[in-house]
């Protein structure tokens, strides 16, 4: 057995791989792009290591040599990939082969045949098990246009590198081929990497039926029984089942015989999953036919587990260090169906939304449990943040019992039992399915959802407990004292400014003198200038920058008209962006467009915080610019422009440069306080990097700006003291 083993994977297959591992004796390896760093699996691994580049995520899952380089690098002798990514990859196989390290899955050779759909229907030809009519792998549309006349309608269009129901296309008409075909192309060249794609002969209400194989490297080969995987949409699996339900038994032999057979054939090696098409209606009812093979662990190879009690990702495991399946104990003869098990994946897939997924926070989870009840899960947990760069799915809930129907029953159960919020999931919908009289009866077939749009109209769970908080929060801030006896608007309380014309103020000062000439009148002025805050600073301090735009720009008028000689009013920056789009639901640049409508007359002004913008982490210079930019367009005239620093003015300078760039004016404050270290303290020279020529002239010779370690310049104080206008 491995005494190490990188799992190439995420989420809950990689999780799985680790108990397996774990209960062999291997230590386990976990790798992580930056955005998946909080995910489960890198936790429950022994090692865990940073892959890829920041910002692509899924393309460090997929980066093979940066696979094996971590596996090199953990001293890994083996490399679990299990489902999706480089799962189906020879390019991993062969890189881990040479490299020293055993890839967990059939050979490269075999990968290359299984992953090509049209070499694996020859191969299935060959073998004598029974096909669809199909076409010769094309990227010619015209030429796939004119096999597909030959073949006939209704036809599925497929990629050839395919997979998931990702490229492929029923197509009922010729009129529909060509666009389809486009369609698909682009979507399998997105996915795979290859846009090919070939035509294959559409059966009319069939079931999905595959056959589990595991085979070792000394030619032995046997099934643990079949899965029905019709229940889909879009191609996509919902709910799988083992065994198949209302099932002849004769079509069961035949699928049993031909999937060993077919595995046989290709000299398969480890766990993989034949699939078959098993026609319901017409001349062909009852006949099946082999559509494909999937050379790698099945997202639904739970319910098999469940029903043979053969774990098979530890078979895979031992099957790749060179154990025989007689070394496992397994043979065709000692496993045994027993009881019936179904899985429904839980995603964040909206089904009132056209099953788009959903993202965010997960702010409460409860789930499933009880006897015959089994959760595969690594993404979901209270306080998860889902990302939009993996797949929707968050837990697998397998259900097993004596027979179907109570195997259903505690399905039935566990989705009832789960509690989900803050994203939306497809729990309503799967629990409409599982309600379905024709599903209770197992009378089911790849159309089933697509027959019942009712399905999708199912209840939406009433959240009880978070109404529940939610009345009692509001009750305890908003109505301590009980219901308000008045009720006033705000706008009502403003001064009455009818007939009032607002007079030239500020912003027409700034627009005639430009910003060089508005500065130095600024500073010439005896007069105190005066900025109102009111808009922004009073109700951050006071009201937790709450205030919302309405009501701010129902008093923008009468300020215009009442205080046309003010400064400025300082309406946005600060924290009233971030509070807008959290918060209030607002859009902050509406605010200020609004605000600058509401107050022709008087510069708006906003707090803008160096390189940080109106966050809370520096970012790129062309970032700032950008930011400054659109913020002078819609409608700031002056820039105010804040940051603390200790060492010196170098984070304002974009921030003012860019202001200083349009017809606006900026204003930079700096506020260096004092080093809370003692005045002797030895500062480490790392800790505060020196600065540069430019910088010591602006270093302030305050008494009270001493004690940061360094001689201050001989002189007055700088102008990292002053308000620089």
């Amino acid at each position: 057995m491995f005494s190490k083993i990188l799992v190439a994977n995420r989420g809950e297959i990689a999780i799985r791989a680790f108990r397996a591992g774990y209960e062999l004796g291997a230590k386990t390896v976990a790798v992580f792009p930056y955005e998946d760093r909080n995910s489960i699996h890198r936790q429950k691994a022994d090692e865990a290591y940073l892959i890829g580049q920041e910002g692509h995520p899924v393309r460090a899952y997929l980066d093979v040599d940066e696979i094996v380089r971590v596996a090199k690098e953990a001293g890994a002798d083996a490399i679990y990939p299990g489902y999706g990514f480089l799962s189906e990859n020879p390019d991993l196989a062969r890189a881990a082969q040479d490299a020293g390290i055993t890839f967990v899955g059939p050979p490269a050779e075999v990968l290359e045949l299984a992953g090509n759909k049209v070499a694996a229907l020859e191969a299935a030809r060959k073998a004598g098990v029974p096909v669809l009519k199909s076409s010769a792998p094309s990227r010619d549309v015209d030429e796939l246009i004119a096999a597909a006349d030959q073949i006939g309608f209704p036809i599925f269009a497929k990629a050839v590198a395919g997979g998931g129901g990702r490229g492929m296309r029923r197509v009922e008409t010729r009129e529909d081929l060509p666009e389809a075909l486009q369609s698909a192309m682009r979507e399998a060249d997105a996915a795979f990497g290859d846009p090919t794609m070939f035509l294959e002969q559409a059966v009319l209400r069939p079931r999905h039926i595959e056959v589990q194989i595991l085979a070792d490297a000394e030619g032995n080969v046997m099934h643990l029984f079949e899965r029905d995987c019709s229940l889909q949409r879009r191609h996509q699996k919902v709910v799988e089942i083992a065994p198949a339900p209302n099932l002849d038994e004769s079509i069961r032999q035949a699928l049993y015989r031909d999937a060993v057979a077919f595995a046989k054939a290709l000299n398969y090696v480890n766990a993989g999953t034949v699939e078959f098409l098993v026609d319901t209606e017409g001349e062909r009812a009852g006949q099946h036919v082999f559509i494909e093979m999937n050379p790698r662990i099945q997202v639904e190879h739970t319910v098999t587990e469940e029903i043979t009690d053969v774990d098979l990702v530890q078979a895979q495991m031992r099957i790749a260090s060179g154990e025989t399946l007689a070394d496992l104990g397994l043979s065709q003869e000692t496993v045994f169906i027993k009881g019936a098990a179904l899985q429904c994946r839980i995603t964040t897939e909206d089904p009132a939304n056209g099953f788009r997924p959903d993202v965010g926070r997960i702010t409460g989870y409860r789930s499933a449990g009880g006897a015959g009840v089994r959760l595969d899960g690594g993404t979901v947990y209270s306080g998860a943040e889902i990302s939009p760069h993996f797949d929707s799915m968050l837990v697998k809930l397998t259900c097993r019992g004596r027979d179907y129907p109570a195997a259903v029953a505690r399905a039935r159960r566990g989705l009832a039992e789960f509690r989900i919020r803050g994203v939306s999931t497809n729990i309503p919908f799967l629990q409409a399915v599982l309600a379905d009289p024709d599903f209770i009866a197992g009378n089911v077939a790849t159309d089933f959802i697509d027959k019942r749009p009712e399905l999708l109209k199912s209840h939406v769970s009433a959240d009880r407990g978070t109404k529940l908080l939610t009345w009692l929060a509001d009750v305890t801030v908003n109505k301590p004292n009980g219901e308000l006896k008045v009720h006033s608007d705000p706008a009502a309380k403003l001064p009455s400014i009818a007939g009032t014309v607002a007079p030239a103020g500020s912003r027409q000062r700034l627009q005639e003198l430009g910003p060089e000439g508005f500065a130095k009148a600024l500073r010439e002025q005896q007069a105190v200038a005066v900025t109102d805050t009111t808009f922004r600073d009073a109700h951050q301090s006071l009201l937790a920058t709450r205030v919302r735009t309405r009501d701010l720009v129902a008093a923008g008028p009468a300020v215009s008209a009442l205080l046309p000689e003010l400064l400025s009013v300082e309406a946005w920056g600060g924290a009233t962006y971030d509070v807008a789009l959290r918060f209030l639901g607002e859009d902050p640049w509406d605010r200020l467009a609004a605000l600058r409508k509401a107050l022709p007359n008087v510069c708006l002004q906003m707090l803008l915080r160096g390189r940080n913008t109106v966050g809370y982490t520096p970012y790129p210079e062309e970032v700032t610019e950008a930011f400054v930019n659109e913020a002078a367009a819609t409608g700031i005239d002056i820039f105010r422009i804040f940051d603390a620093s200790t060492t010196s003015t170098r984070w304002l300078r974009p921030s003012a440069r860019c202001g200083h760039r349009h017809s606006s004016s900026g204003g930079c404050t700096l506020l260096h306080r004092r080093s809370p270290r003692p005045e002797r303290e030895p500062v480490h020279p790392r800790l505060l990097p020196g600065p540069r020529p430019e910088d010591r002239r602006r270093r302030c010779a305050h008494p009270r700006h001493q004690g940061h370690g360094r001689t201050a310049p001989p002189g007055g104080r700088s102008q990292a003291c002053q308000r620089l206008a």
